[in-house]
């Protein structure tokens, strides 16, 4: 007797980064859900298949394509496979800090957001986020991400950015390295850097760093911490000792971004100087 493909797939966690309450991956092959509400906003991009959903009584289908699909919090919806293949979905649920509620009725006239920035910004952000139960990428990294994809959906719901502050832009770069280069191993969120430097909004914290340097603060970061694992491997010291003191989350987490940089792993590395 031939075995039977489950039905669903799901696996869900609640990861380090302020504003998101949830990473919701799932593949549904048959699957309706009952009307429900959630308290926070999802966001949801498909990586397959076909989704059909009604919000706030209005029927909506979209298949694979350049849409990320928005439902506020507090309003009814439902969902449900449409064919046999059913659909992959990838689920951030987003709190009330990054979208106010009150932005939930243009959410509710249009739920599917056609903005090929806005996609590239929340698979970046997924991407930061990393698989379940692996050792969690730059916590600088998502919350980049995270500020982008907010910007965006701000642009989207209200028409306009959120609320910023700032200052000279490269002068708020330079600074902002001077705080990365004092903070190599313990590291800082982007909320802490951008109150500590005059509570600029982050975006703007982002773009000033890149305009100013050519690349974003969390590869900076990045970049400091492979450099201080370099000099301790080749000081002697072992690639998980060196990890840690260079401030990556374990070994793991430090060769994932050793063989970017360097283009071997640091194990191979601290061998290559030894006689």
């Amino acid at each position: 007797m031939a075995a039977t493909r489950p039905r669903s797939t799901v696996s869900a966690w609640q990861p380090s980064v302020p504003g998101i309450a949830e990473v919701f991956h799932a593949r549904f092959t048959d699957h309706a859900y009952p009307a429900h509400v959630h308290d926070t906003w999802a966001l949801m991009i498909l990586d397959g298949g076909r989704v059909d959903f009604a919000l706030d009584r209005e029927r909506h289908g979209i298949g694979v394509s350049d849409a990320v699909i928005l439902l506020p919090p507090g309003v009814v919806h439902d969902g449900r496979t449409v064919t046999e293949a059913g659909f992959r979905k990838r689920v951030l649920y987003l709190d009330a800090s990054v979208l106010p509620e009150r932005l939930a009725g243009a959410a509710v006239d249009t739920p599917l957001l056609f903005d090929r920035p806005l996609l590239e910004r929340v698979q970046g952000l997924h991407l930061a986020l990393g698989p379940r139960h692996s050792p969690p990428t730059e916590g600088f990294e998502a919350q980049s991400w995270l500020a982008f994809v907010r910007e965006r959906l701000w642009i989207r719901l209200a028409g306009r950015e959120p609320a910023r502050g700032g200052g000279p832009g490269a002068g708020l770069a330079v600074r902002l390295r001077e705080l990365l280069d004092a903070r190599v191993v313990e590291g800082i969120t982007l909320a802490e850097a951008a109150a500590e430097l005059g509570h600029v909004h982050p975006t703007h914290l982002i773009r000033s760093f890149r305009r100013a340097y050519g690349l974003p603060p969390h590869a900076y970061l990045t970049g400091r911490r492979v450099a201080r694992a370099r000099r301790l491997l080749l000081a002697g010291m072992g690639p998980a000792a060196a990890a840690t003191a260079a401030g990556f989350y374990d070994q793991a987490h430090l060769t994932r971004h050793f063989g970017r940089y360097v283009g071997t792993s640091p194990a191979r590395y601290s061998r290559s100087g030894r006689p």
